[in-house]
């Protein structure tokens, strides 16, 4: 009974020590994306607040501030002024074009500038692969003195779906390698909880590993202890077949001594234990060993 107790408990810490390495992997992925994604939020920050800052000096002003660049959406931020100022559309199109290719990230985009009281766009244009399309016609060529705001609004890369993908991923195989494992190492179907009691069902057959004897329509069949430590053995893998080597070894090698004919002997004695039932036999399974068969 402490036998099968081991290999259980051996099977439960192996399947833990995995699934909380994997769940440490998947955190520690995580949060290289999120601080990656920080930077690259950061960078593009300060580059929107040098357009800001080339906007004001060729506008006359060198001496207001940039106000912080706020971020009004996923890809969607908004640079914002202390004073009012003017602007020619073609100075902006080319100071954000010559700032914007330092990112990586920001290829295509869609730039609109608002008016402060009312929110209307003024101005805006897009530009993919180095293309500008007006999206907003200008009117005349320097906007007039006034409170505006820009709104850049970037195009998707990928990027975040792709990094999305891999933690999902990772999650989904997490998830896949647990339910595996547990699969694999849950009981089977025909033994009772036997943590407690040390009572396992075959078939029709109780097996009471605890008090060493077999029962069944009111017989009982007293076992030894070598016989009760071989059937357990089969008892947690039934209709499955175990080597000779694996049998030797668990049931002799604490004592230092392994006969090979001595497994042969007690298989024969539970054999004959278990003729009193049809039901349950134990089978050779030549050139490999032996199989518990249980049949309904």
């Amino acid at each position: 009974m402490h036998l099968s107790q081991n290999l259980l408990s051996g099977k439960r810490k192996y399947l833990f020590a995995l699934i909380l390495l994997l769940f440490i992997f998947v955190i520690c992925v995580a949060f290289s994306m999120e601080d990656g994604d920080d930077f690259d939020i950061s960078r593009r920050e300060v580059l929107l607040r040098r357009i800001g800052h080339e906007l004001l000096l060729q506008s006359g002003d060198s001496t207001s501030r940039v106000l912080p660049v706020k971020k009004i959406a996923e890809n969607e931020y908004q640079i914002r002024f202390e004073n009012d100022l003017s602007f020619q559309p073609a100075s902006l199109v080319n100071i954000t074009r010559r700032f914007l290719t330092k990112d990586p990230l920001a290829s295509d985009y869609v730039v609109n500038v608002l008016n402060c009281g009312n929110s209307s766009v003024v101005y805006g244009y897009a530009i993919s692969k180095n293309k500008k399309d007006d999206i907003v016609a200008c009117i005349g060529r320097v906007q007039p003195i006034a409170c505006y705001m820009i709104n850049i609004k970037f195009k998707p890369t990928g990027i975040n779906t792709a990094k999305n993908g891999y933690l999902l991923g990772g999650l989904s195989f997490l998830a896949f390698v647990g339910l595996i494992l547990l699969r694999s190492f849950k009981p089977r179907k025909v033994l009772s909880d036997s943590r407690d009691t040390g009572k396992l069902t075959l078939g029709p057959v109780l097996f009471d590993a605890k008090n060493q004897k077999l029962e069944a329509n009111g017989k009982t069949i007293d076992l030894t202890g070598t016989e009760t430590r071989v059937l357990l053995i089969f008892a947690l893998s039934p209709n499955e077949t175990i080597e000779r080597s694996r049998l030797q070894k668990e049931i002799w090698e604490d004592e230092g001594v392994i006969v090979g004919r001595s497994l042969d002997m007690f298989i024969s004695k539970l054999r004959k234990k278990l003729e009193f039932n049809p039901n349950i036999k134990i089978v050779v399974i030549r050139g490999k060993g032996y199989r518990l068969e249980i049949s309904s």
